[in-house]
């Protein structure tokens, strides 16, 4: 068996059909994976933040974070399967979403309550804009059904933002 031969069928493998073309599988889905590994690092962190809480406010932070931990986590399979039904492939391991994520992690041994929301509102405003990226990727090719899921997510990042900052502001 040649080995090119073998590199040919492990491509076709995973190779999905669309009308939008190469250039705009490949571009698309890698804009939509690194949104993915930025997703991930951001719901690590809001995980993190939500184990970690402590103090006066900690069951209505905790609530909160654990809320928006579960939405951003539900935007993982859509992504991930969204970039496989353009023609490209997505994440395989903790290591890629490492090397891909622009969200920082935070493995501080302790942060107080206001600076995890402060912290958490920002990633959140520079997903928003991470998404917008992706939004303007995804609509130069015509992808209307990826642009119209990160519309949502936009929303979303928003709203957690938002939340966050409000949770931080101090009385007038």
């Amino acid at each position: 068996m040649n080995p090119q031969s073998a590199a040919s069928r492990r491509a076709a493998a995973l190779h999905v059909r669309n009308d939008l073309g190469e250039d705009a599988a490949r571009d698309i889905a890698a804009a939509l994976t690194g949104v993915l590994a930025d997703m991930f690092a951001l719901y690590l962190k809001t995980k993190n933040f939500h184990w970690h809480l402590s103090g006066p406010h900690f069951r209505d932070y905790h609530l909160m974070l654990d809320e928006q931990g579960d939405q951003i986590f539900a935007t993982t399979d859509v992504l991930a399967e969204r970039a496989r039904k353009v023609g490209g492939t997505t994440l395989r391991s903790i290591g890629h979403i490492q090397r891909l994520q622009r969200l920082a992690d935070n493995d501080a041994e302790y942060v107080t309550p206001e600076d995890m929301l402060a912290e958490l509102a920002d990633d959140n405003r520079r997903m928003a804009g991470f998404l917008r990226e992706a939004h303007g990727v995804c609509d130069t090719y015509g992808d209307v059904a990826s642009t119209s899921l990160i519309e949502v997510w936009i929303d979303e990042a928003e709203r957690r933002a938002w939340f966050l900052f409000e949770s931080t502001r101090r009385p007038a």
